[in-house]
């Protein structure tokens, strides 16, 4: 039996990506614990994990989200609002983080500490002598490459000689100004610890992790030649199922519709005149059943409906997305990799947080289109949903990454990889897991994991 711990930045999509790995673990035996936040209390120890809260209320975001706690927050856009979130929602609580993980560790030793992205903590636990740990990724790839331009810009790769010049330039200028606070806040949060400063960004502190586990298929990412050797492409985990989720009253009429349009604009980029509201206008009245999930805002507050509309709160994604022909969403990324393992084309209207880049990848990918817009006009919306149901080629590029994931393993797979770094930590002789050791020293850049390196595919 191994043991696991658990560790995510207490936002849903960086939590609820994980509960079907953490569900595999227990099923095969092993311990997991699970330190998140706590309106998440209850999905987690449904998975069979233990839970342990976040201790400062004020860094449970799950409870007390960012515009609660910083009001004015969401006014921001763009660059500026990624650079806030960072600070704010990253760096800031590392140290209660660290402290609660280093307290959850005394208690019982974990083999492996188990971490999303954004959860800066798992990798300072691990340089100060903690765990060995194991990241997934809740959102595209991140990580600094020569030929891409760095996260945040939406940009499609190049990689020729004038490509590099362009990545290299914006990944400086993106180090001085827009990463550079978050870079400031973790160092300081470094010398409380007593560990050197580093002129790494956020995106690069994942390269201390043992195996990185991305939850897409490779296609769906850009092909590079310096792709750290622990990403192993595991696609997303299959989401458990609901068992207090009963079908509305309409669901016979999905079978019954020629085609289905699915609406959805995740859980943080949550306004409905940004997508919702100009879809339910595009699609009015076109031969369509037209669904949508508002995320937990009541549906009446759209008002009247067209008649070929139905609207819910929520609806499991596993149950809709048989169904669908199309996903029209603002490019939250858990939500298109679920669309992508039925084989569903993509329409995406989305600018904010991780959306560009996720929505340029849907174009790069031919699985959709990207609007490149955080608020699409009506005609916008109804141009682009008719062409992806009269050109078969996204339907195919869409079926084509179905296929990867399906042969990527997901959950099963992403658990395998965890039970084998967890044998070789325990069998590592000269490394104390479990137990955190004195600071040691740093020069300043973080060690790539020791896995094989995955080639990812050209561009069909």
């Amino acid at each position: 039996m191994a043991r696991f711990l658990f560790a995510t930045t207490p936002g849903v999509g960086h939590t609820a990506p994980a509960y079907p790995v953490a569900r595999a673990l227990v099923g095969r035996g092993h311990s997991v614990r699970w330190y998140g936040g706590a309106a998440f209390a209850d999905a987690i120890t449904a998975t069979g994990a233990a839970f342990h809260p976040i201790s400062e209320h004020h860094n449970d975001f799950s409870v007390l989200d960012l515009n609660e706690r910083f009001p004015g927050h969401q006014r921001r856009t763009g660059l500026r609002r990624l650079q806030f979130e960072m600070v704010h929602g990253f760096a800031l609580p590392l140290p209660g983080h660290v402290r609660d993980l280093r307290a959850l560790l005394e208690r019982e030793p974990a083999d492996v500490i188990v971490g999303d992205t954004a959860f800066l903590a798992a990798a300072l636990i691990q340089e100060l002598g903690g765990p060995a740990f194991a990241g997934f990724g809740i959102t595209v790839l991140g990580f600094p490459s020569r030929e891409l331009a760095p996260f945040g810009l939406g940009l499609a790769p190049s990689a020729g000689p004038l490509g590099r010049l362009r990545n290299r330039a914006l990944d400086q200028l993106m180090r001085r100004v827009v990463y550079r606070p978050m870079t400031a806040a973790v160092n300081d949060v470094r010398r409380q610890l007593g560990l050197a400063p580093t002129a790494q960004m956020v995106f690069e502190y994942p390269l201390v992790c043992q195996t990185y586990l991305q939850f897409s298929p490779p296609g769906f990412e850009y092909p590079v030649s310096d792709l750290p050797p622990q990403v192993r492409f595991v696609g997303p985990p299959r989401p458990l199922a609901d068992p207090a989720w009963q079908p509305p009253a309409w669901w016979p009429e999905l079978t019954a519709a020629r085609r289905v349009v699915l609406v959805n604009q995740g859980t943080v980029a949550t306004d409905a005149d940004q997508l919702i509201r100009p879809a339910l206008e595009a699609l009015a009245g076109a031969d369509v059943l037209v669904v949508a999930v508002t995320g937990g805002a009541d549906p009446a507050g759209l008002g009247t409906l067209p008649g070929n509309a139905r609207v819910e709160r929520f609806i499991p994604f596993e149950e809709l997305l048989p169904h669908v022909d199309v996903f029209l969403t603002n490019g939250g990324y858990g939500g298109t990799q679920l669309a992508l393992s039925h084989g569903v084309p993509i329409v995406g209207a989305g600018r904010t947080e991780d959306k560009n880049e996720v929505n340029t990848r849907v174009a790069w990918s031919g699985v959709g289109i990207d609007l490149r817009t955080q608020t699409p006009t009506a005609q916008q919306i109804r141009t682009a949903v008719r062409q992806v149901l009269a050109d078969p080629r996204y339907a195919t590029g869409a079926r084509r990454l179905q296929a990867e994931i399906a042969r990527a393993g997901r959950e099963e797979k992403a658990a395998d990889l965890l039970e084998q770094l967890a044998d070789a930590a325990t069998s590592t002789s000269d490394t104390r897991l479990g137990t955190l050791l004195p600071p040691q020293p740093t020069r300043g850049r973080f060690p790539r994991g020791p896995n094989r390196t995955e080639r990812l595919p050209t561009r069909p």
